[in-house]
């Protein structure tokens, strides 16, 4: 999925009446970014679904301000049922950076901000040696299999935020420490 600037988390995940399902995320995730479905065609959370049943992580990508807003955790845990694996955007707000990190979605930044715009929605993106890149990289190569080019991104995590990340997010880092 590509979106645009300042996505909230209430763009990713709906509140309102929708939060009687937040106990039964399988359910509640069928409504993640569900402002962008179009009437007709598969939802994001059927993409995304049929993505990770073909063994693949799904990847967001967004400009500026993503996952501003409150600090709900389900617009992390939500996509990570999914099969989202990692966000690549211009700029992601530090507390949805924080829950992105605690369920084991990836997130990066643009180098360049300009590479946002030659990525289309559908692109297959491959990013490699993303546990190197996690142990300790400061940068990740990130290929557009679909356009044939690649754009640098930032990996800019704390060392703790590394450890999570390579554990699978903070439930199985705490289990691993306990």
């Amino acid at each position: 999925l590509k979106v645009g600037d300042k996505i909230t988390t209430d763009h990713i995940m709906p509140a309102g009446s929708l939060l009687k399902y937040r106990s039964n995320v399988p359910e509640y995730a069928k409504y993640v970014f569900n402002c962008f479905n179009e009437e007709g065609q598969p939802s994001f959370a059927d993409r995304a679904l049929a993505t990770k049943a073909r063994g693949k992580g799904g990847v967001i990508v967004a400009g500026d301000s993503y996952g501003q807003g409150s600090s709900r955790e389900h617009a992390a845990l939500c996509p990570m049922y999914l099969g989202v694996r990692a966000v690549i955007a211009k700029a992601i707000e530090r507390i949805h950076q924080a829950n992105l990190v605690n369920f084991a979605i990836c997130p990066l930044t643009f180098a360049n901000p300009a590479d946002y715009d030659r990525i289309l929605a559908g692109d297959e993106l491959l990013i490699e040696n993303t546990a190197a890149a996690i142990a300790s990289a400061e940068q990740v190569t990130v290929k557009n299999v679909t356009q044939g080019f690649d754009f640098v991104c930032h990996v800019r995590l704390a060392p703790r935020q590394r450890k999570v990340l390579a554990a699978g997010g903070l439930l199985s880092y705490t289990r691993k420490n306990a």
